[in-house]
């Protein structure tokens, strides 16, 4: 009954809009204007010819939000798709489903929208077709290009792709450089826009007023080159792909999508956090079981290494031991942590790996690293080894081992990997991680793990777009400065405001595996770094920070007898709701999130190097019941420089009825955990 009535709405809604369309001025001919709003009324676009070249422009409250924008591609040798455009025809529709996510930051996800679907021809290259789709939601607009089967194109290369994000001033935007060495792993900057001299990654997130939140970013980028933007002039952005080394773009072949354009609108920076436009924009899960997909929380051999207490290579002080890694299974048994995460225990860590990777070998292990003693020792403790693959760019020699190298990890059920791309020149030391070419070798990775059962977490990644609806077993990926950073970074770590800029850029685009949980801030082993976070920051970031998969990233003799361990041991990785209750862009947020197995809520609230106090209702919570509250917060003299782990634990019953105020330290935060009392 329920799909009946849904199926029935979408008619009507696909009808009004086409009449809408109609008398608001559907003859194109003349006018060559057309507009489509979102479900609610209060997003539009409009799409135009002006001299036969295409533009749209999109408006919030009958306010210009994108001024006018230019539409378009540029093929080799046929310049046709740049202007010259006829409109051949309209189509409109509208859609609302409700769908599923099998793990994430909300179980059940809305997606609905109307859509308008532009014919266009062009009129001096031969009447060649191209279609563009726009998709208008109650959170942002979508747009994208696509290239029907058509006679006289069949293979091409796009050169370049026009469009743009027309601003309608000079907006504060916050942003990452792109075409940097290796990957993008920068702290964010906040300017003014026409400040900002270098090409920008997205989500490129901006400020357009006190009631106004845009990011733009892409969706389902698939085969195709990452989007950059750089400033054009005029608050104007600009399209730029992410060349191959011979300088295409794209290669392309008939039919032929490209990624989506996404603009996410909000009156909060929370609402943009709240969005999962990203997501609806992506193919439905392609997987047809997903039972052996499950969110996890682990620890490892890892921050040993980053810490100078052991090494990746041998030697007297090599980390992927036997024996060491029992140590670790024996802690995660203990402490409700599903895996161990092992780096360092194949051949090939003992050349310059970081320059060149074509020494890895990704199926035998270094003679002190007995796999399959581990896994069966792992197995009967209830713990799973998470495996690794460092390729240090070397993609070809990557390839040529992939099946065999998942194939090896399936025979001993490791069924988590995470991977990594280290090289300064980039993948094969000459494309770029963001180029079609990287982007083509990340889908054949996620596809050949899922034929192994195997999930992912991918480090120097092609950016987060959505892929995790159609690829489940795709759960995280870095694709920013993590912990590490902490640990030898020149600057000596990342700065307090670091996480309280994340969720509203890198995360927008998907999960983020950032490796919490540092006890031992003050890293005696790096006197020149610490970690820039109060023990209560620590904590409140498994809530704030979004990922399937969370590492429990410090040594565990560094979590024994601290009280504060019971908050990772007991904070989930997979949500029934997600609720942004707060937050300022680089200052603070507050997220509370409820567990999808349970009753229970968890908060996490965190600030920059300011001290805050924020008081949040507990209207999340179930009405008319009575919640345990368990809350870890800064102490009284909490500091992240000078006191970073003074730290309060307490407890109190509260309802929904009821607020909580938040004293949060300087680099400080808070965790909470509410249980529902029977």
């Amino acid at each position: 009954m329920k799909k009946t009535f849904e199926h029935g709405q979408q008619v009507l809604l696909a009808l009004l809009l086409i009449l809408s369309l109609l008398i608001s001025g559907c003859s194109y001919g003349s006018q060559n204007s057309e507009e489509v709003a979102s479900p609610d009324g209060q997003i539009s676009l409009t799409f135009s010819l002006k001299n036969d070249s295409a533009f749209y422009a999109v408006s919030r409250h009958g306010n210009s939000v994108i001024a006018n924008s230019k539409l378009g591609l540029i093929l080799n040798e046929m310049v046709g798709f740049a202007g010259d455009f006829k409109i051949d025809g309209l189509d409109a529709s509208s859609f609302s489903e409700t769908w599923e996510q099998p793990w994430g930051e909300k179980r059940e996800i809305l997606n609905e929208y109307n859509e308008l679907v532009v014919h266009l021809s062009s009129k001096k290259s031969g009447a060649k077709k191209l279609d563009i789709v726009f998709r208008v939601f109650d959170d942002g607009v979508a747009f994208r290009y696509v290239f029907p089967e058509q006679e006289g194109l069949r293979e091409f290369k796009i050169m370049d792709e026009l469009t743009e994000f027309n601003l309608t001033a000079n907006h504060d935007v916050w942003w990452q450089p792109a075409y940097r060495p290796d990957r993008y792993e920068y702290l964010y900057s906040k300017s003014r826009l026409q400040e900002v001299a270098d090409t920008m990654h997205t989500p490129l997130t901006m400020e357009a007023g006190k009631d106004l939140y845009i990011s733009v970013h892409e969706a389902a980028l698939t085969d195709y080159a990452s989007m950059t933007l750089f400033h054009n002039g005029n608050n104007k952005l600009k399209c730029d792909l992410v060349p191959w080394s011979d300088g295409v773009k794209v290669y392309a072949e008939a039919p032929f999508s490209t990624p989506w354009r996404t603009i996410q609108i909000g009156k909060t920076p929370g609402d943009l956090i709240d969005s999962y436009m990203i997501l609806n924009l992506n193919e439905p899960n392609r997987l047809e079981d997903v039972s052996w997909i499950k969110p996890a929380k682990y620890v490892g051999v890892w921050w040993e290494m980053h810490i100078n207490k052991s090494t990746w290579g041998q030697g007297p002080n090599h980390g992927a031991t036997t024996k060491n890694v029992k140590k670790y299974i024996d802690f995660a048994a203990e402490n409700n942590l599903s895996g161990v995460l092992v780096e360092g225990w194949n051949l090939g860590w003992d050349t310059d790996w970081w320059n060149d990777g074509n020494g890895f070998d990704f199926s035998t292990p270094y003679p002190d690293f007995d796999i399959e003693e581990i896994t069966d020792y792992a197995s009967s403790r209830g713990v799973e080894l998470v495996g690794h693959h460092e390729t240090g760019g070397a993609v070809e020699n990557y390839e040529a081992q992939m099946e065999d190298a998942y194939a090896f990890y399936e025979k001993y059920d490791v069924n988590y990997i995470k991977t990594g791309y280290v090289n300064p020149r980039g993948m094969n030391s000459k494309e770029w991680h963001h180029s079609q070419f990287g982007v083509r070798h990340y889908r054949k990775a996620v596809e050949t793990a899922a034929k192994h059962h195997i999930m992912l977490d991918v480090h120097e990644p092609i950016k987060a777009t959505g892929i995790r609806r159609t690829y489940p077993n795709m759960m995280t990926r870095e694709g920013s400065r993590g912990m590490e950073f902490n640990a030898w970074g020149p600057d000596g770590g990342n700065p307090p405001e670091h996480e309280t800029i994340l969720p509203f850029t890198r995360l927008l685009g998907g999960p983020m595996d950032f490796t919490p949980g540092i006890f031992n801030i003050a890293l005696p082993e790096n006197p020149n770094n610490q970690v820039n976070t109060t023990l209560a920051k620590q904590l409140a970031l498994y809530v704030v920070i979004y990922s399937p998969l969370q590492m429990a990233a410090d040594l565990p003799e560094n979590y024994l007898d601290q009280p504060a361990f019971q908050f990772i041991r007991e904070v989930p990785v997979d949500w029934e709701d997600t609720r942004v209750l707060n937050g300022e862009i680089g200052e603070y947020i507050t997220v509370a999130r409820q567990d999808r197995n349970s009753d229970d809520w968890f908060l996490g609230s965190i600030s920059d190097e300011e001290e805050r106090s924020l008081t949040i209702s507990l209207d999340f919570l179930e009405t008319g019941n009575k919640y345990n509250a368990v809350i870890y917060r800064d102490g009284t003299q909490a500091h992240y420089k000078n006191n970073p782990l003074d730290l309060l634990i307490e407890e109190k019953e509260v309802t929904s009825d009821m607020s909580l105020t938040l004293q949060l330290a300087a680099g400080g935060g808070q965790a909470v955990h509410f249980s529902k009392l029977k």
